[in-house]
């Protein structure tokens, strides 16, 4: 048994996540529930997490499946075929409707955001106990038909959010169904100027009026428009139809202005290249 090298040499783990809230979000309940594991690194997107997960050879990487470049599956496909590849790979998604029943074997685990302590302490549980017995010798890390058997999976829910993805461009949203006070009322998304979001709702803003919704911006975001809405925020999508002009204060943070409305929306940096003179 080696198990006194274990101890001496903690698990380590690579966070993939394009959103830095949400990756500080997982480090803090990681501490948690986990608080021997060591945080290694971090990547902002796809292939940032297949070039760190290649140099430092984690024991476990977390993937967000929606990033840029690289889609979190098309990083695992690389990572686990990186040489001599032993780590485990724990995919992050709020995209349940057809990730989830693929991610049900022992091969892979997936934790739906927000993610929720007593799901991520099962979690790591399950990678902790298959980590400490590999590293004790009992399992020799995958063969090569394992490693085609996921390689083969990760192919497959691939494909499938491939065409999850590729519906919904076909049918963005026409329609928002919002409260304004004790009304229920119907508006077209053309003439939203904004959406916001805090805790609990979405604000939606138009020239006449604001409204409310349920639906955060991540939720939102992929059933719009791409070519009409922007994500500018973490919390705020522009209608780009309505941008009368960006401006940048002493700092150098980016404004947007907006014809016929008063309010001006913050660029965060995460969005800054979007409204960068070439």
């Amino acid at each position: 048994m080696s198990g006194g090298s274990a101890s001496e040499q903690p698990l380590r783990a690579l966070l993939a996540d394009d959103e830095r809230l949400l990756r500080e979000q997982l480090k803090a309940r990681l501490a948690e529930v986990w608080p021997a594991l060591a945080i290694c690194g971090e990547a902002r997107d796809g292939q940032e997490a297949v070039e760190k997960a290649e140099a430092l050879r984690p024991d476990v990487v977390f993937l967000d499946i929606r990033m840029p470049g690289l889609t979190g599956l098309e990083a695992a496909a690389e990572i686990v075929a990186l040489p001599d590849w032993t780590g485990e790979i724990v995919f992050v998604t709020a995209y349940d409707e057809y990730a989830i029943p693929a991610f049900e074997r022992g091969a892979l685990d997936y934790l739906l955001k927000p993610v929720e302590a007593h799901r991520l302490a099962q979690t790591a549980r399950r990678l902790q106990a298959r980590l400490d017995t590999r590293r004790d010798g009992a399992a020799a890390g995958r063969d090569e038909a394992g490693l085609d058997a996921m390689l083969a999976q990760l192919r497959r829910i691939g494909q499938g959010l491939e065409r999850a993805g590729a519906a919904a461009p076909e049918a963005p949203l026409r329609w928002i169904q919002c409260s304004v006070a004790s009304t229920t009322r119907l508006i077209d998304v053309k003439d939203v100027l904004f959406f916001r979001s805090d805790e609990k709702y979405t604000r939606v803003q138009t020239r006449d009026q604001e409204a409310f919704i349920r639906t955060p911006i991540r939720e939102l975001l992929p059933r719009l428009d791409g070519q009409q809405f922007w994500q500018i925020h973490r919390s705020t999508l522009v209608n780009l139809a309505a941008i009368s002009s960006i401006t940048r204060d002493d700092a150098g943070r980016q404004r947007v202005h907006l014809a016929n409305h008063l309010e001006v929306l913050e660029v965060s940096r995460s969005f800054a290249h979007l409204f960068r003179s070439t």
